[in-house]
């Protein structure tokens, strides 16, 4: 009996080391990318004078505990509407549906949006955004909140990475319109994973 406890404990731990370190290359493979983006001057939202320097984004420590699994609820009978930005465009968006998660003891919930103009792109027609603001916005993070790119779920979960959460292009290119978080897309927490903001 002691053995087969040992045996299953043994297995346990193995299984939760090899998640972790799943999650680690994943998310570091979403920096090396993300860097990579920023380092072409095709892609990059960088001004040229920016992009000479750059040497590669900040990051907060790669964290597991702010990879959650969250409720999906789907919205019913949403209906469009114009989504503010940092300049006069008014792009077309939907309240898909929301996250509903526990973070640090507490309990969330973010509205997930679904682009109009990009669902009917081959490449875009299941994607989702969620932005966000939290406590830590303006001090190691960009004022303007950050952003999370999902996928329409299958089932009634969906995966929330704030490793995975990145700065709006007009954080560093005001020539750039982003979209505003909405007010109800606040968390009361200071979110500490995913891109910094400072010198880039």
């Amino acid at each position: 009996m002691k053995y087969i406890l040992f045996l299953f404990i043994l297995v346990f731990s193995f299984n939760v080391e090899l998640k972790a370190q799943t999650h680690k290359e994943n998310i570091l493979k979403f920096q090396e990318e993300l860097n990579a983006e920023y380092l072409n001057p095709d892609k990059s939202p960088l001004p040229k004078k920016e992009l000479k320097k750059f040497e590669g984004l900040p990051f907060f420590e790669i964290d597991e505990n702010f990879k959650v699994e969250a409720k999906f609820v789907r919205s019913k009978n949403a209906t469009p509407f114009q989504m503010k930005t940092t300049t006069n465009r008014l792009p077309t968006y939907e309240t898909y549906g929301q996250a509903i998660f526990e973070l640090n003891g507490q309990t969330f919930t973010l509205n997930i949006y679904q682009n109009y103009q990009l669902r009917e792109t081959v490449a875009h027609k299941d994607y989702l955004f969620i932005p966000f603001t939290d406590l830590g916005n303006g001090e190691e993070t960009y004022g303007g909140g950050r952003y999370i790119d999902l996928r329409i779920p299958k089932d009634d979960t969906i995966v929330l990475d704030f490793n995975k959460a990145y700065n709006p292009y007009c954080a560093y290119n005001p020539a750039y319109s982003c979209p505003i978080p909405p007010k109800e897309n606040h968390l009361d927490i200071k979110v500490t994973a995913g891109v910094k903001y400072g010198k880039h």
